[in-house]
């Protein structure tokens, strides 16, 4: 069974006469279809790390093409996502999912069989184009298959926490498949599960867009692309390279005019590729603000504590993955909670109550030592992992609650970039605070040249590594000196991470406020705001609407 997206006739109308995009069990299996697809992208997203010793091995690739095959997946989907989102809301998101799943499977066939650097890094590239059809729609078709304001908010809590989940699945899938497998068996374990959603998809996802998307602003696109991939090369290069680092601001200064001229553009355009009016919005542009800061300061906890467990404690990737699942474990299990808590507390609070947890679990973690008991970090890790998807299935429902239905995929896709550019913002903001700290707490001992004391102060990896190439009493002084270094240095920057965190609650409790805990579309087909203004926002919004999108099943 196929279906088709058809423009509602004029004029409101009763609830009950709405068709639904996906009745009964089939939109159950629409939100699992899609859980996995998200799933796999998380993966796939933190595996290549556990990789690229192995692949080095073989391919022997330089320093800069290393960088590449590391870093050109998410400078593409980064750079492609609005793009994405908008063309899923035009040509139908069912589609764009399904021809991103079957160019998703086939590019992880060619980079696990990519038999020299270049083509790894173009086959890299193509699974970022393939992604960033693939996150956006994902989120959009889960909105149109639910209707009712109250199990959306359980579907999105539930997408989120998988998404959640799977980004620490990488190092887990990825240590067991490389003690067993070559490199290329991390890419390859993608092909089976994407034919299996494909299939699935042409059977269950109904196909939903805008019935009158306009005509698509063709100047638009590469604005937005080079300036997207400008930005997010000049973040990730000013983060490995430092600040003063020529190729990033040249990135810099190019991404953001072509940005300027972009969000310039679209001010004017009728139909514009980011509807800017979105943002005035206080629940979206509140939301967006949430996910940014959560990004912003968890990507940073993420990258401490692989270190602290693999460098500080001596573990292995694999013993190291292990050992942070439970918390992304532990916001799978919590993401319905939410439809639980949003009507008792409000979209306010419960957004302000997941930062709030996620600033005491992540101060906590930061003040271990080399010591430290797992037990006692385990219950800060599932705390941490609660507070995440408080935070993230409610900012994710009310970024697509907000927008109007003919544009969930652009809002999606909003969302999606928003959390790109906080997590890449985190890693080059507060990774340089940690690696900073790291340096003016490092006190080595007498006795080493200039080459060993460059290498113990590059990074701590480098540190300990340098430990135990020197030989006798010193070395080992040397290494414990780099251990304690990086413990203390993550003791301040987690700190500030956590007061971070805490501001962030501050302000999701002021512009969430209003924000009342159903969200639904009034009847020009856009999110109404209404019900009181006590932040537990008690209040349903109206209903009906004649810009609604219709699905409508065919044989």
């Amino acid at each position: 069974m196929t279906s088709q997206t058809l423009p509602q006739s004029p004029g409101p109308r009763p609830r009950s006469e709405e068709p639904a995009p996906a009745a009964g069990a089939r939109r159950w299996a629409v939100l699992a279809i899609c859980c996995v697809a998200a799933a796999l992208l998380g993966i796939d997203n933190s595996v290549l790390n556990y990789a690229v010793p192995s692949l080095a091995r073989q391919l022997h690739p330089s320093s800069t093409q290393l960088l590449w095959i590391v870093d050109v997946y998410g400078f593409v989907l980064g750079g492609l996502l609005i793009v994405a989102g908008n063309l899923g809301d035009r040509i139908g998101r069912r589609k764009l999912l399904l021809m991103g799943v079957t160019g998703f499977g086939l590019a992880s066939a060619l980079t696990a069989y990519a038999g020299s650097p270049e083509m790894l890094i173009a086959a890299r590239a193509l699974l970022g184009l393939a992604g960033a059809t693939i996150m956006p729609s994902t989120l959009s078709l889960v909105r149109a298959a639910f209707t009712d304001p109250k199990e959306r908010t359980t579907a999105i809590g539930v997408s989120s926490g998988v998404a959640a989940a799977s980004f620490a699945l990488g190092p887990v899938v990825g240590g067991l498949l490389l003690d067993h497998f070559w490199w290329g068996s991390v890419f390859l374990i993608n092909v089976p599960v994407m034919a299996l959603v494909l299939v699935a998809g042409l059977l269950v996802l109904p196909e939903s867009r805008n019935p009158h998307p306009g005509r698509l602003d063709w100047v638009s696109v590469p604005l937005s692309v080079v300036g997207m991939f400008g930005v997010i090369y000049a973040i990730k290069t000013a983060a490995r390279d430092g600040a003063g680092s020529h190729p990033a601001w040249i990135a810099a200064a190019v991404g953001s005019v072509s940005l300027l001229v972009f969000l310039r553009r679209q001010t004017r355009l009728a139909e514009p590729l980011l509807e800017l009016r979105l943002f005035r919005t206080a629940a979206f542009s509140g939301a967006i603000g949430a996910n940014v800061v959560t990004m912003f300061t968890s990507s940073t906890l993420s990258l401490a504590f692989s270190l602290y467990f693999q460098v500080i404690r001596g573990w292995s990737p694999l013993t190291a993955g292990l050992a942070l699942l439970p918390g992304p474990l532990s916001a799978a299990f919590a993401a319905p909670l939410c439809s639980v808590l949003i009507p008792r507390v409000g979209r306010a609070r419960t957004v302000a109550i997941g930062l709030f947890l996620m600033a005491v679990s992540t101060a906590g973690l930061g003040m271990s030592t080399q010591h430290t008991g797992y037990l006692q970090l385990l219950p800060l890790l599932v705390v941490n992992g609660v507070g995440i998807i408080f935070t993230f299935s409610v900012t994710a429902d009310t970024i697509l609650a907000s927008a109007p239905r003919t544009r969930t995929g652009a809002a999606a896709a909003i969302s999606e970039t928003a959390m790109e550019l906080g997590g890449a913002l985190g890693i080059a903001v507060l990774g340089s605070v940690l690696s900073a700290f790291y340096r003016s707490d490092l006190t080595l001992p007498r006795g080493l040249n200039a080459a060993q004391t460059s290498a113990a102060r590059e990074s701590v990896s480098g540190g300990v590594e340098t430990g135990v190439r020197v030989a006798g009493s010193n070395g080992q002084h040397v290494a414990d000196a780099a251990r304690q270094a990086f413990v203390d240095s993550m003791h301040t920057t987690t700190l500030i991470a956590a007061t971070i965190m805490l501001l962030g609650a501050v302000a999701a409790l002021v512009t969430l406020r209003n924000v009342p805990a159903v969200l639904d579309e009034d009847a020009d087909g856009h999110s109404a705001e209404g019900g009181a203004g006590d932040g537990a926002g008690h209040g349903v919004v109206g209903e009906g609407g004649d810009a609604r999108e219709q699905t409508v099943p065919t044989a």
